[in-house]
């Protein structure tokens, strides 16, 4: 389905009945990544996955799209649907959206997982990297793309799951380059919001990967302790969806049906 938002087309997928759950993608992904997932859902759950600004097939709004543009896009969405309230699954960047999403919207979420993601901001390391990834994309974008996907992974996954990365990747590499920019710029900007997520009154599922070279475990785990946070560790990298497929659909359902 497609829908005029701002003068730009924003396109999403809905499927089955029941209640609502909203699937975020992540940076260089888009909604197609949520079909193993939507399946197991469908028969429960009426499954929204919306593809993000300037990823799949929603066109780009701007220079930058901060986290706060496309959570009013999602809000917006959703209200088109009807959809008063939601469980938010966000994937990486999708996970900073449905945080940004919960504070603007709260009455929108009546529970989060944040998969492969954290509440935290950008190091000053980390917003150094991302301005290095801007001028990198703009050089070289294939090249970019290719090792930017690649590096999601496990190292000991890359050869076993050489198959599904390459689909990734292929997915990734139509990511149009105004929304890769975009994109990071927007995450280098995004707020720091872990107090908002370890306080708020919305149900909370935070699932990491103990080999992702993208988040650090121990960081991640220091502000989600003594929290009533349930947090599902996996043994692989920052692809969870892929690398951890069955268990991660088993583990979300447990979760939507408490």
């Amino acid at each position: 389905m497609t829908i005029q938002y701002k003068e730009i087309s924003v396109h999403f997928e809905v499927s089955g009945e029941g209640k609502p759950v909203v699937l975020l993608h992540g940076f260089l992904e888009n909604a197609k990544m949520w079909q193993h997932l939507t399946k197991t859902l469908n028969s429960t759950c009426k499954v929204i996955a919306i593809d993000l600004l300037g990823h799949g097939e929603t066109e780009c709004l701007g220079y930058i799209h901060t986290m706060e543009d496309m959570a009013e896009m999602v809000c917006a969405v959703l209200d088109y649907l009807g959809v008063s309230e939601a469980t938010v699954i966000g994937h990486s960047m999708g996970g900073y959206v449905a945080l940004a999403l919960a504070d603007l919207y709260p009455d929108k979420v009546s529970a989060m997982c944040l998969l492969n993601s954290t509440a935290e901001a950008d190091s000053e390391e980390r917003q150094l990297n991302r301005g290095r990834a801007v001028k990198a994309v703009k050089q070289n974008y294939k090249s970019f793309v290719s090792m930017a996907i690649a590096n999601l992974f496990a190292e000991d996954n890359r050869e076993r799951l050489s198959e599904s990365i390459a689909q990734v990747r292929a997915e990734a590499l139509k990511t149009p380059l105004q929304g890769i920019v975009a994109a990071l710029e927007g995450m280098k900007v995004r707020k720091d919001r872990r107090v908002q997520f370890v306080n708020g009154s919305y149900k909370k599922l935070l699932v990491i990967g103990l080999k992702d070279p993208v988040l650090d475990y121990e960081t991640v785990m220091a502000y989600v302790a003594n929290s009533s946070i349930e947090v599902v560790e996996f043994p692989d990298g920052h692809m969870s969806y892929i690398e951890d497929k069955e268990e991660l659909d088993y583990k979300i359902l447990q979760f939507i049906e408490k």
